[in-house]
Parts: C-alpha cells; sequence; structure tokens
C-alpha cells in the first residue's frame, strides 16, 4: 500500500512520511452508532481546528515542532460496509507498522479500533490492550450484528483471550457484560483505580492503547455519540494517558468525537489538545 502525502495536516504534523517516527491518520465511520451517528466527521473536524490550539504542551513541557509526526489524512472508507472498512484499516496500519512507524488513528466509531488491532497484533502475538471508554463494549451481538461499537471489545478479546485486557473508566454495559469481564478482562468500573498496578502487571509488553473520549464527563465532552453521566475529568484523563505511557505503547487510537452534537466546538477543540498530549506521550 502507498502512504499519500497530505498538504492539510493537525497542526505540528508536517514532518515527511519517510521521517516520521508517528503517523496520524483519519478513521472516518461511524456505520454501526447506534445512538447518535457523526463521528465520521470528527478527523476532519480536528485537523481543521487544530490550528486553534498550540504545539507547545506545558503539561508536558514538550513540543510537537520537535517531534516527526506524518499527518496521513483520512482513509476513503465505505459508510455501509463495516467488514471492508475494517480491512482497509488494517492494511494502512500493517503498512505503517511495516515502515517501523508509529500508528495514532483518529475515529470514527469504536469499532475501527478492531481493523487496527487485527493488524498489530499480526505485528506483536503478545500484545495487550489498555482501554478508556465508558461503555464495555463486550456484547457478543448487537442488533444481530457481531461488528458493531458495542462488541469491539469482545471481537479483539477472541484474539487475546483471558488476561491481556485493561479496562478503565466503565460506568454503562448490561449486566452480562460486567459478569462476563469478571472472568476474562481486568475491569474497573467509574475510574483509573488500579492503573498503576496494570502497567507493572503488563510490563516491557507491547501495549495498544484505545481511547474513547466519551470516558470523559459529557459535561466537558458533549460531543459524542453515546454521552454517559459519571465520567472522569480532562485532567484526570491527561494523568492516565501519562501512567499509561509508561508501557511499551506500539500503536493508539483516540475515537468517538462527535462534533455535530456540539456546536460551541468546545468537544472538537478538547479533542484536538489531547490528540496533541497523546502524540507528544508516543
Amino acid at each position: 500500500m502507498r502512504i499519500k502525502e497530505q498538504r492539510h495536516a493537525f497542526i505540528g504534523c508536517e514532518s515527511g512520511y519517510k521521517d516520521s517516527k508517528t503517523v496520524l491518520f483519519g478513521a472516518p465511520f461511524d456505520g454501526t452508532s447506534s445512538y447518535r451517528a457523526g463521528s465520521r466527521f470528527a478527523p476532519s473536524a480536528v485537523r481543521n481546528e487544530s490550528a486553534g490550539i498550540e504545539t507547545y504542551s506545558p503539561y508536558l513541557d514538550k513540543d510537537l515542532v520537535d517531534s516527526k509526526v506524518f499527518d496521513g489524512g483520512d482513509l476513503e472508507l465505505p459508510f455501509g460496509n463495516a467488514a471492508k472498512a475494517l480491512k482497509i484499516i488494517e492494511n494502512y496500519t500493517a503498512q505503517i507498522l511495516k515502515d517501523g512507524k508509529k500508528p495514532l488513528m483518529i475515529g470514527g466509531e469504536h469499532l475501527i479500533t478492531l481493523g487496527a488491532f487485527r493488524a498489530v497484533y499480526k505485528a506483536y502475538p503478545n500484545l495487550c490492550v489498555i482501554h478508556f471508554d465508558a461503555h464495555t463494549d463486550l456484547r457478543e451481538d448487537y442488533a444481530g450484528e457481531k461488528l458493531s461499537h458495542a462488541t469491539v471489545i469482545k471481537r479483539i478479546w477472541e484474539f487475546t483471550g483471558d488476561g491481556r485486557i485493561f479496562q478503565f473508566g466503565i460506568r454503562s454495559g448490561e449486566r452480562s457484560e460486567f459478569e462476563w469481564a469478571k472472568k476474562h478482562t481486568f475491569l474497573t468500573k467509574f475510574n483509573f483505580c488500579g492503573l498503576e498496578e496494570a502497567v507493572a502487571e503488563i510490563g516491557e509488553r507491547p501495549v495498544y492503547l484505545t481511547i474513547d473520549l466519551d470516558v470523559l464527563d459529557p459535561s466537558e465532552m458533549s460531543g459524542t455519540g453515546t454521552p454517559e453521566a459519571g465520567g472522569v475529568r480532562f485532567t484526570e484523563l491527561l494523568q492516565a494517558v501519562n501512567l499509561a505511557a509508561k508501557c511499551n505503547i506500539v500503536a493508539c487510537d483516540i475515537n468517538e468525537l462527535s462534533p455535530p452534537y456540539d456546536t460551541s466546538g468546545a468537544s472538537t477543540a478538547l479533542a484536538c489538545k489531547f490528540i496533541r498530549e497523546v502524540l507528544l506521550q508516543l
């Protein structure tokens, strides 16, 4: 697969592909969104609005201009074909990994994680997953469909098996999902308690970090497809990412921003700032 050069990039991500260490790209797909669609508009929205933030992070005392990040733009994904969209994402991610770079994917709905994960898992068979989210995403199917934003972590478990998925901030799901998680994943409800222990447990094993922005409280992130009251604060999420970054993170995605549901633009601005922080940690 040929990686195309882009003219319009997320702020501070203007390095050429050859020289980059990290590749940012968008996966604009929300074909299984069950409540409020619109996350397919997120990748282009954060790219457009990133001009409103600085490249420098006072949290980390680092600057994107000192990093080498390539913005690959948005993938062309079929709106109504989840399986095909996932395959396109998988192939693109595989090329990035083959070229010795780290992928950071911007969704889109949470199902997109499965496509990137499959490529990363092939490269790192002992892969662990750290999952920040309001929802368990552990259903066997949703409305009869096995490929859904509500089933994505269950599909990932089918690759990893028990003991390699660490979930935090979870506060919504069916009773059966929480019961299933007790036996098969490490699930922490409501917050990030136990993350430090999880990082120690993972050790040097490679990690895929997947972040659903609805882990944040709707008072800070209203522009998301399935807002859930009782979420964490932005600074808590930053601290959690800083802690998770002690692991060997080999790939990451940030998903479920839905710009149409926050016309003030505040949710998109938050997402831009958060993406900057994650890029600097990678």
